[in-house]
């Protein structure tokens, strides 16, 4: 059931030294990654059928194939390690166990979108994990394996660590790179066709940590090993966390395709104190919630989890049992999405905060019925009405809260 890809040497006492990452096979795939082209890079990752893990699931590939192969400015690589969705814990694993993992990852896809310069976004408040990194970084110019000549394969290479602020909102793509550049971390409007992303003016691929995690063993091993595990439209593996209120929490790698009630009740050895299970956000905060009785037939990938009315996300799972007050935890989560909005959106600057204060009124004891549908109207003002996915996100998860816990709302109000 557990796979061991990305998660391989993350047991191994000291993997995070370089000295150790090179007698547990990091860097192996260069010698055949140099053996072929950028283009041949790219197709093979597309065969793999590698989405990306940061949430979006977009096709890895085609997001790389948007890099114009004979542009006249340079492009770049970015690497999204601002992981700061609640419930999601798996980016600081690799960061932390196997960080020349994700140094050879980059390798990887630089020289497929010919990018002679990588920058990866750390949280700001990921201190101990941008000190591994640097040091990882440092270990990996010292050793030749980033630099003017990397592996000494005649590919030059920069890369650049560079820490957030701590605002959430800087996980969205357009406002990482915003915050990049120097400027306001707010994101921007999106393109009406495909394009890729811009940094400085120069076309550039925003990846997350675990997506270009996994390709050194894509390119080493070929698309096929890849597709050997998970389903045909969710193929491979990830990174899926457990927390809450559950007797196992952790990070596992598992295969895309298994069952959530499986990996709840096995892997996860069922809810703590042998309670009832209540709900399961399945992938972060920022999806909807499920019931325990809409689990039965969930599978771990992105068109189960659509299927069934929420989203794969970055696959942190979130187990409430059955005392957990469902007003409560929604209160707890809308305090955090009113601190974290941008503020650049009316509809979201406003509306999250309405809503964090008419959850607290209720929980005060001094709600009112109507207090739940003014909840109901504000999500419709938040959803499709702002630059980003922020607002239309927590419009999302308030409708699952309300909807399917409807009861104990309204038990609250007067």
């Amino acid at each position: 059931m557990i796979v061991k890809i990305v998660s391989k040497n993350f047991d191994i006492p000291n993997s995070h030294k370089l000295d150790v990452a090179l007698k547990h096979g990091r860097y192996t795939s260069l010698a055949k990654l140099f053996s072929m082209s950028p283009l041949e890079v790219i197709e093979e990752v597309s065969q793999s059928g590698l989405r990306g893990k940061g949430g979006g699931g977009a096709h890895t590939g085609d997001k790389w194939k948007l890099i114009p192969q004979d542009s006249q400015k340079p492009s770049y690589l970015v690497v999204n390690a601002d992981e700061s969705e609640p419930g999601t814990f798996k980016d600081r694993q690799i960061l932390e166990f196997d960080p020349h993992l994700l140094i050879e990852g980059i390798i990887n896809a630089s020289y497929a979108i010919n990018a002679h310069h990588a920058y990866v976004y750390i949280r700001g408040e990921y201190v101990f994990w941008a000190k591994r990194f640097q040091e990882a970084i440092d270990e990996a110019y010292a050793a030749g394996y980033l630099g003017k000549n990397v592996g000494g394969f005649g590919y030059a290479l920069e890369l650049t660590l560079h820490r957030g602020a701590g605002a959430y909102i800087c996980g969205e793509k357009s406002a990482l790179l915003e915050s990049l550049e120097g400027k306001r971390g707010h994101p921007r409007l999106k393109p009406q066709g495909k394009e890729p992303e811009w940094f400085f003016g120069a076309p550039s691929v925003v990846n997350n940590v675990e997506t270009i995690a996994s390709v050194p063993y894509i390119i080493q091993n070929g698309a096929t090993a890849y597709r050997q595990f998970g389903t045909e439209c969710s193929p491979g593996t990830m990174l899926f966390g457990l927390s809450g209120h559950i007797n196992n929490p952790g990070i596992y790698e598992l295969p895309f395709g298994i069952s959530m009630k499986e990996v709840i009740e096995k892997i996860g050895g069922g809810v703590k104190g042998g309670k009832r299970l209540k709900a399961v956000i399945p992938g972060g905060s920022s999806v909807c919630i499920l019931k325990a009785d809409e689990i039965e037939n969930v599978t771990l990938d992105y068109e189960s989890l659509k299927e069934h009315g929420s989203s794969l996300g970055t696959g942190g799972m979130i187990i409430l049992d059955e005392d957990t007050s469902i007003p409560k935890a929604m209160k707890n989560l809308f305090e955090f999405y009113h601190h974290e909005s941008c503020g650049q959106c009316t509809p979201c600057r406003e509306g999250t905060g309405w809503v964090d204060k008419i959850l607290k009124r209720i929980l005060d004891g001094e709600g009112k019925k109507e207090d739940f549908d003014t909840m109901l109207d504000v999500c419709d003002m938040l959803n499709g009405k702002t630059i980003c996915v922020f607002a239309p996100s927590v419009a999302f998860i308030a409708n699952s809260y309300l909807s399917k816990f409807k009861d104990e709302f309204y038990k609250l109000c007067k």
